[in-house]
């Protein structure tokens, strides 16, 4: 069937994500319309979009082969484009050769890394991936998400109906408004105290990077307030935190565990954390990976939210602000094929974890303990 299908161009698929309530997709139609006319075929799951307001009659509209069921598309596709990290039931779709290409966060995930490596999937992680300036330009758009969402999230167990201290975000004249904690200044964080400070709350701002700071505090025209990251400012400012966001990361790595189960501990009772690293391990000790379906949990008297992939209650806006970033990489791979595409693209290159066998990307290595060989190498 496979051969029947095979002309010029590349087999690409889209599978729907089975993820507890991931709702992105991760091609859109005008995507599909573009590949096709190029010259490549596209293969989309029954029903794949819809929950991202994307039907099958739009795919087909688009020149999309609408399939069944994930092991057709599996099955047939030379490279299979996705949102999330695959999940238990998808790993008997793997098989020699196969391109994926999606987020992986490989480095909390040893299994699914033994399974890409014995199955010799060339995964591409969009979380890995560098543009020209050393950004992230395929992170950056759920991060932008995750960031505004996290504080609409927190608001709103801070309800006490929800487990919270019963406060509204903003307060009311003659009432203060919450103290809002951001670790980290990148785009979450960034994202994040925009939102929060639009809200109304007194926001607080924790980096290493004193620069970053400096930048932030223009961003703000002092309309936070920032403080430098070391043990005992993080102690005293998630003590005072009526909503503590963590947004820390390390590409491709583990995140830094910067709140620790003592500095939880003497957090206010009915506080709330959402940790947005949650999907790199999180950076709070205490933080452990939740769904949609059950998002939240406590933990001396905290609430925690840890959905690892929270921008999947937002998905038009989310596949859509994705897609625009992944769209390019989707192209150069089916036209170049993955090698010449890894060997012509730095960052593609950078994108690779796994290479027919071999794990490539050094902070997944350093996490796991593995040993690792860079992918040029491999391909020179």
């Amino acid at each position: 069937m496979k051969s029947s299908l095979k002309g010029a161009g590349m087999i690409v698929g889209v599978p729907k994500e089975v993820k507890d309530l991931e709702t992105r997709v991760g091609i859109t139609p005008a995507g599909v319309k573009a590949l096709t006319e190029a010259g490549h075929t596209v293969l989309v799951e029954t029903r794949a979009g819809d929950l991202s307001a994307f039907p099958d009659d739009e795919y087909q509209s688009a020149g999309a082969e609408i399939v069944g069921a994930a092991h057709n598309v599996w099955g047939l596709a030379d490279m299979v484009v996705k949102v999330k990290e695959p999940v238990e039931q998808e790993y008997k779709y793997f098989h020699e050769g196969l391109v994926l290409f999606t987020y992986l966060h490989l480095a909390p995930l040893p299994v699914l890394t033994e399974k890409l490596l014995s199955e010799k999937v060339i995964g591409i992680a969009y979380e890995t991936i560098r543009d020209r300036a050393g950004t992230l330009p395929l992170l950056t758009p759920m991060s932008e998400v995750a960031g505004r969402m996290s504080v609409q999230v927190g608001a709103a167990y801070l309800e006490k109906e929800k487990g919270g201290r019963g406060l509204l975000l903003g307060g009311v004249p003659g009432v203060p408004p919450a103290n809002v904690c951001v670790i980290g200044g990148g785009i979450v964080g960034t994202n994040a105290a925009k939102i929060a400070v639009g809200m109304g709350a007194k926001v607080t701002i924790v980096d290493l990077n004193l620069n970053r700071l400096r930048e932030l505090d223009d961003i703000f025209n002092g309309r936070l307030f920032t403080i430098a990251s070391n043990s005992y400012n993080v102690a005293r400012v998630t003590r005072e935190a009526d909503l503590v966001i963590g947004g820390v990361l390390i590409p491709g790595a583990a995140a830094p565990k910067i709140v620790t189960k003592e500095m939880v501990a003497k957090m206010k009772k009915g506080a709330v954390i959402v940790d947005v690293a949650i999907d790199q391990g999180g950076c709070v000790e205490t933080a452990r990976p939740t769904t949609h379906s059950h998002p939240s949990y406590e933990v001396d008297g905290v609430v925690h939210y840890c959905v690892t992939n929270m921008p999947a209650a937002v998905p038009n806006t989310s596949t859509l602000a994705l897609t625009n970033a992944t769209f390019a990489y989707v192209l150069k791979l089916a036209q170049l094929g993955a090698k010449a595409a890894i060997l012509s693209d730095d960052g593609i290159r950078d994108g690779v974890n796994t290479y027919e066998g071999t794990l490539t990307c050094e902070p997944v290595a350093v996490s796991q303990q593995k040993s690792w060989e860079p992918v040029r190498e491999l391909l020179a």
